[in-house]
């Protein structure tokens, strides 16, 4: 079995990428999907190692009005951005138990956080996951893994390229700090907390924004 390894869900673009990629540049053994299934996790525990990291980072939106939006569409966004989360935390879990070491991040959104029209099953998705959050991280903290999760604020990725200017104008306008958020900056949040400089820190939601929400 091979060194233990840091899962990273939604790996190949955006700010799953850029995880990726800092968790290299760190020296980590990472593995990244790019769709949340429990399968991939537990294939991926067997074939590389033990499971010492997991970051939740797959996501999906679909933008419409709460009354126009499909019991398919609401769904499809619920599946990716919650329930998907929820079974990549059940497949690492018994792991990282049994060995009382690990640790999770998983990524929010601001719109769990601030109302935006037409997200309202993405933000209903992301505010779930921080919920999760605080949850798990009391029930795993006494076998000494830490939850916990990070929540961007606008970030320019071919996610969000989509969204009309005056949303992202919406979005940015509150930012005190002039350059924004970038992916990488959101990785820099994602690797401290998997790391032992964040080793008493767990429940928590940490707010990379530029300080939008201030």
């Amino acid at each position: 079995m091979g060194e233990a390894t840091v899962i990273v869900t939604g790996g190949s673009r955006g700010i799953g990428r850029a995880v990726v990629e800092a968790l290299v540049a760190e020296g980590r053994s990472v593995a990244f999907t790019w769709r949340s299934e429990e399968e991939a996790a537990r294939a991926v525990e067997a074939a590389l190692g033990p499971v010492e990291g997991l970051v939740n980072n797959a996501g999906l939106r679909r933008e419409a009005l709460l009354a126009l939006t499909s019991d398919d569409d609401w769904q499809a966004v619920l599946d990716t951005n919650l329930s998907g989360l929820f079974r990549c935390c059940r497949a690492v879990l018994r792991g990282m138990v049994v060995r009382r070491r690990g640790a999770i991040v998983n990524v929010s959104s601001l719109s769990a956080l601030r109302g935006l029209p037409g997200q309202g099953a993405y933000a209903a998705a992301k505010a779930g996951v921080l919920g999760l959050t605080r949850s798990l991280a009391r029930e795993v903290g006494r076998r000494n893994i830490r939850v916990n999760a990070v929540v961007p604020g606008f970030v320019a990725t071919e996610m969000t390229a989509d969204l009309p200017p005056e949303t992202v104008t919406f979005l940015r306008a509150a930012e005190c700090l002039p350059g924004g958020v970038g992916a990488a900056a959101v990785a820099d949040a994602v690797c401290f907390l998997l790391s032992e400089r964040a080793a008493a820190v767990t429940g928590q939601a940490l707010v990379v924004d530029a300080g939008a929400s201030v």
